[in-house]
């Protein structure tokens, strides 16, 4: 018993160290759900709101090239392309909903007001669902650097006025990612002969 009471009295002495290392007043500590508390401003929610819809239709571009894209290199990109702007569009989904703004609807028209942000036509996605093989490869990379450079400039100009520690992260993860990416669509379509 004699033996038991001191490790006891660690144990609770451990616990209380333990409470008061992640105390609020850290500011070094990192709470769960402190991101989604953290301040936000009118240029979070404009690069949420606008980069939900611009993902959608990256997602559905990639998935286009599943059955149309001859090349693997094209393919492979196309996967990478969705691998990684899927998650992103429920993050920004998540962090809309934190801050009580209303989501992007999915389908919406994005042909008026968007031209500045790299979306594709409603005429421009009919053409590549038409196309197969090396007319679709070429479609394929000169819209998706089209649509890349259009996420580059909304990535920056959040990092230049946004506040939100997780969407100036997502920001400048989205410009490195879509600038190499643009990179290889570049060398891709050289190949190509574009």
């Amino acid at each position: 018993m004699r033996t038991r009471l001191p490790l006891l009295a660690l144990a609770v002495l451990s616990l209380f160290a333990a409470a008061a290392c992640s105390s609020d007043d850290d500011p070094s500590t990192v709470e769960a759900g402190e991101e989604q508390n953290a301040e936000f401003n009118d240029a979070d929610v404009a690069f949420a709101q606008q980069m939900i819809p611009h993902h959608q239709q990256a997602v559905e571009m990639a998935q286009l090239a599943v059955d149309r894209a001859e090349r693997q290199e094209v393919k492979d990109l196309a996967a990478r392309v969705e691998a990684a702007q899927a998650p992103e569009i429920a993050t920004l989904e998540g962090w809309l909903g934190d801050w009580g703004v209303d989501v992007p609807v999915a389908g919406m028209d994005m042909d008026h007001g968007q031209d500045g942000m790299g979306m594709m036509s409603d005429a421009d996605m009919s053409m590549l669902e038409s196309a197969t093989g090396g007319e679709f490869d070429r479609l394929f990379l000169e819209m998706m650097v089209r649509h890349h450079s259009g996420a580059i400039d909304m990535a920056e100009e959040q990092l230049r006025d946004g506040q939100h520690p997780g969407a100036l992260e997502m920001a400048q993860e989205i410009k490195d990612t879509q600038e190499a990416e643009v990179a290889e669509m570049e060398a891709l379509l050289a190949e190509l002969g574009s």
